[in-house]
């Protein structure tokens, strides 16, 4: 993408770089611990994997979409969320590890053109480019960060910001 901060490709591999720290952090949950939730109104565990695991995808194809349809994504939403919602941690770890692909599927049927143009979603234009971004790679740094504080609540004391930003131990 001429004239832009990122490119088709640096997008790509920031979304697959997300989903493999995601990954990593992971591997570190205890599933002894997967009903861990630090109030009674937010996410157990298991419910913010099972989150992650449908998140990227529904937002991506939406952001890929010709239209932005809300009722159609919130079927999409309640659909996929009733299959997510059934899922273990082994399915879900296989469920979030087969994302890298379809991002680099999505995002490669993308011309230029398509991220330049302005779409409307959830009441807010910007470009496609600009909703991927926003939509899709910043809320995987959200909840990202949200899954550490559960694994560092849950007694992972050992976890550092290499964990968190690089998806790898530390020495």
């Amino acid at each position: 993408m001429s004239g832009t901060a990122l490119t088709k490709d640096e997008l790509v591999s920031s979304l697959q770089n997300e989903v493999r720290v995601l990954l990593h952090l992971i591997s570190k949950v205890d599933p002894a611990k997967l009903d861990y939730r630090p109030t009674a109104k937010q996410r157990r565990t298991l419910e913010l994997l099972q989150y992650l695991a449908i998140m990227g995808p529904i937002h991506a194809r939406s952001v890929k979409a010709h239209v932005f349809d809300l009722e159609v994504w919130r079927n999409m939403w309640r659909t996929e969320e009733a299959v997510a919602k059934t899922m273990n941690l082994e399915q879900v770890k296989d469920a979030i590890g087969k994302q890298p692909a379809l991002f680099a599927e999505l995002m490669g049927s993308c011309s230029d053109a398509d991220l330049r143009e302005e779409i409307e979603m959830f009441g807010t234009r910007a470009s496609r480019g600009s909703m991927f971004v926003s939509l899709v790679l910043c809320h995987y740094s959200a909840y990202r960060m949200q899954l550490f504080l559960y694994l560092k609540a849950c007694g992972r004391e050992e976890l550092g910001t290499l964990n968190l930003w690089a998806g790898m131990d530390g020495k």
